[in-house]
């Protein structure tokens, strides 16, 4: 199994790079974050998924194995292949996707390309459990269910998505359901907004 390929980027599209390495070209997929973070170098070191069925042999390739892990996630849900994954990872950053599943807002994800709300329900049914989202310093952005309720987990999920600071959302977010319990995620998430 190819781990990671690191060459000479070749040729480059949107869709596509082809990374010399030894004299051979390999020819990969790549989501548009990958394109966004290779395009204009010289070289490029990309993670590898290979996709090997009975009429082809084709490479993935992204700029980092977390963005990678996330296309094998998608992958093994049913009903959501290799080119849907990739789309998925072109509409939505790692954080944006990590926090739409975290949140479960099944809306966002069916504003993708090609993704209906059975996919979409199905996505975050089957990977809620198996993405942690993190925030850039890789510590758990979501606190333990007993510090917060799921209206937290949720109210968080959203404000970050929104640009909001992780440490300061989630201690807005915990004084304010300490300080009524009952509201709805709305109610957090509107409140919040206004003292962050």
């Amino acid at each position: 199994m190819i781990d990671y390929i690191k060459g000479e980027v070749a040729e480059l599209t949107p869709a596509g790079v082809t990374i010399e390495c030894a004299g051979i070209g390999y020819q990969m997929q790549i989501s548009l974050n990958t394109y966004g973070i290779i395009n204009g170098q010289s070289t490029a070191k990309l993670y590898v998924h290979e996709s090997i069925r009975e009429d082809a042999h084709l490479l993935f390739g992204f700029s980092d194995k977390h963005e990678r892990e996330l296309f094998q996630h998608l992958i093994s849900v049913s009903g959501v292949g290799p080119s849907t994954a990739r789309v998925i990872l072109s509409s939505l950053s790692s954080k944006e996707l990590e926090s739409v599943i975290a949140s479960e807002n099944a809306t966002v994800l069916q504003s993708v390309k090609g993704i209906g709300a059975k996919t979409a329900q199905r996505i975050i049914v089957d990977l809620k459990d198996k993405i942690k989202f993190t925030d850039e310093s890789g510590t758990l952005q979501l606190t333990t269910k007993a510090d917060l309720s799921e209206t937290g987990h949720s109210a968080i999920s959203a404000l970050v998505m929104l640009g909001f600071v992780q440490t300061a959302s989630q201690k807005v977010v915990s004084k304010i359901i300490r300080e009524d319990p009952s509201l709805p995620v709305e109610g957090v998430i509107k409140e919040a907004l206004k003292r962050l």
